[in-house]
């Protein structure tokens, strides 16, 4: 007997900024191999070693849903047994109502956040499902990368920086709090042919990352201080004559402000406070301006503290101020998702929403479940496309919220998930390859689409199909809801976009991507040069009217964290998991380590190897100790989206991190932990 073999394209939904082309090998409708493919020229056939390694098993193995379930033990005890979707959806539709009854359809909530990077699993008609119910709105920008995007609205407006692929013309590139060989692997060829050329490197990042390593000059910035690094650079342009007066004159509102704040800051006095050497800052600040063309490419690491925003908006200024755009690999390489025709009002369908619906911050979300004044209170909601517990902030007081008995909670996913073991009903979702989808890109200006590759596992059922028989249940009769997947893809992009290249969404080829071109005429976007800021006077806005008016941050601004703990927590990205995705299969790897510095270490009495105790007022946290200089004195590091059974005391890392706002969107400050470390 035969055995039909088949390959098939497809693409990366995870977390990630390159958006990868697969090819996945396919046998009698199980996924055996997966490599990369060239139809998305960026990533050109190039994986991270955690998709061929993790994903067949996560589809295929053990942990994989494929029924709905309805809980018969105690909350997070993860017993269920197995139900009909027939009952599964009676059964949320009579306890959704009978909160609405109560308590209104605020009551209720989505929980749901990046999980799928496709336009139809991560918000189109679960979307149009929650706001036509009249649920409370969830801002889950916060979470991760909003304080980034608002950072960047308030400065440039909705226009598009360079892609990445232009820093090879670049002899200047700065990685400013952005671990590329991770969470961005296929910037490193492109840095690679540009110092073949002649470019330098540098990297800003606490951690002599991988790509640190590499590079001409290393600064382990104290975390939180990237606006005074920022600041004083800027400062020592303008004492130095490296500012392009000619274009601040035309292209740049609010320079004087602006200035008055960075004047503040010598080289020196940043560098004692970033905890720098003030001659590698002076070699900074001599490159910024002298060497073009220069391109900045700033990660999410520099925004996840109070000063988050403030940081990113000082880091966004310096192109500005030096007059390094308008060429080819000069400026930044950031808000690639404006390359993009997209339509969010026809996907999302937004009027549906009843008028004053109240929005919370995702940030805030275990404080809100915890919270018996909250009116109405959340009495249920629905987690999809997200893993809460392992990922919020503040994670006991999550645990607190979701394991209380008068929360009816329904949770959606491809697997198991810790916070899955507290709902009542779940639900068992497709994988996106067992659905089609649409891919733009949030870190490269390619466009993509994907079909299934293999059917659904089991009974599983994509977000799309779930939230259709959601919407019948409840009623919902108008067309919206009964939209088809291509149907969706066509209202996610303006097809008549010139980008689009006379093609609606729904027909973009499976086997090559499409570039999102200035007006679809092959040009790479340039600032500066094909386009330009959209911001209300049409210029860099230093000082931002825009981010005034929402957070009353005009201008950037800076404050030390105050705590009496006395290490810094930082909890980067994994090279095994995407977040807390493939969290489950890495559960016999044990927990993962916290590096130490040698200093701090000896001062503790500490070896590498022990196993150590990591708090402070918000948990406790067990991990084995791993003595590193790749450190600097006074923080600590250990990786984020370890699972709970990684834990002997049922706390992971998000348990240390506090669940403060950000000066801007009101965003998550998880390198704001303040820890203390001692032998168990």
């Amino acid at each position: 007997m035969t055995t039909s073999t088949a390959e098939r394209p497809s693409v990366c939904p995870l977390d990630c900024p390159d958006t990868c082309s697969l090819t996945v090998t396919v046998e009698a409708g199980r996924i055996t191999k997966i490599r990369g493919s060239r139809a998305n020229p960026y990533t050109a056939g190039v994986l991270c070693a955690k998709v061929p390694e993790s994903y067949p098993e996560f589809v295929h193995g053990p942990g994989r849903l494929t029924t709905p379930l309805r809980r018969t033990g105690a909350k997070g005890e993860g017993r269920f047994e197995r139900i009909s979707w027939e009952a599964a959806l009676h059964l949320i539709h009579a306890r959704f109502t009978a909160v609405m009854a109560e308590h209104g359809p605020q009551a209720i909530m989505p929980l749901n956040y990046a999980g799928p990077h496709g336009l139809l699993a991560g918000g189109s008609m679960d979307l149009r499902f929650f706001h036509r119910l009249g649920a409370t709105l969830l801002d889950r920008g916060p979470l991760c990368g909003g304080i980034r995007t608002e950072a960047w609205t308030g400065t440039y407006g909705a226009a598009p920086g360079i892609p990445p692929e232009q820093l090879e013309h670049s002899k200047l590139i700065v990685a400013w709090g952005y671990n590329v060989t991770w969470s961005g692997l296929h910037m490193t060829p492109v840095i690679d042919r540009a110092r073949r050329n002649g470019a330098k490197l540098v990297v800003i990042d606490p951690k002599r990352t991988k790509i640190a390593e590499r590079a001409d000059l290393h600064l382990p910035i104290r975390p939180g201080t990237d606006v005074v690094l920022a600041w004083a650079i800027a400062a020592e342009l303008e004492r130095r004559g490296g500012i392009d007066r000619a274009f601040v004159e035309r292209h740049v509102a609010g320079y004087e402000e602006y200035m008055t704040r960075a004047r503040a800051w010598t080289l020196a006095a940043a560098a004692r406070e970033c905890g720098l050497v003030e001659t590698a800052v002076q070699q900074l600040a001599d490159w910024f301006r002298t060497i073009s063309p220069a391109a900045i490419s700033v990660g999410n690491g520099l925004e996840r503290n109070q000063n988050g925003g403030s940081g990113v908006r000082a880091v966004f200024a310096l192109p500005a101020l030096a007059g390094k755009f308008g060429v080819k690999g000069g400026g930044l390489v950031n808000s690639a998702r404006a390359a993009f025709p997209r339509t969010p009002s026809k996907l999302a369908r937004p009027d549906l929403v009843p008028r004053g619906t109240r929005t919370l911050n995702i940030v805030d979300v275990g404080r809100h479940l915890t919270d018996p004044t909250l009116a109405p209170p959340l009495a249920a909601i629905f987690i999809y496309n997200h893993n809460p517990l392992v990922v919020h902030p503040d994670q006991n007081r999550m645990r607190r919220g979701l394991a209380r008995e008068d929360l009816f909670v329904v949770g959606s996913d491809v697997v198991m998930t810790d916070s899955l073991a507290y709902a009542d009903v779940v639900l068992p979702a497709c994988s996106h390859f067992e659905h089609a989808d649409l891919f733009a890109a949030y870190g490269t200006h390619w466009l993509q689409r994907a079909d299934r590759v293999i059917p659904p596992q089991g009974e599983a059922l994509p977000n799309t199909e779930i939230f259709r028989r959601l919407a019948a249940r409840f009623g919902f009769d108008d067309p919206a809801f009964r939209a088809s997947d291509a149907e969706l893809m066509n209202d996610a992009l303006d097809g008549a976009d010139p980008r689009m290249g006379g093609k609606r969404p729904s027909a973009i080829p499976l086997d090559r991507a499409t570039p999102m071109t200035v007006d679809g005429g092959g040009e790479d976007a340039v600032l500066f040069k094909n386009v330009f800021p959209k911001t209300k006077s049409g210029k860099v806005e230093l000082a931002s009217p825009y981010l005034e008016g929402k957070y009353g941050a005009r201008l950037p601004s800076w404050r030390p964290v105050a705590s009496s703990y006395p290490l810094t927590l930082i909890s980067p990205a994994s090279d095994q998991r995407i977040t807390s995705t493939f969290g489950s299969l890495h559960v016999s790897d044990g927990p993962p380590p916290l590096e130490m510095h040698p200093d701090d270490a000896r001062a503790r009495g500490l070896r590498d190897g022990m196993r150590v105790r990591v708090w402070n007022d918000l948990g406790e946290v067990r991990l084995p100790l791993r003595v590193t200089e790749v450190i600097p004195r006074g923080v600590v590091c250990t990786l984020k989206g370890a699972w709970m059974a990684t834990s002997d005391n049922g706390q992971t890392i998000s348990a240390l991190c506090p669940a403060d706002h950000a000066d801007i969107s009101e965003g998550a400050c998880y390198n704001d932990a303040r820890v203390e470390v001692a032998a168990l």
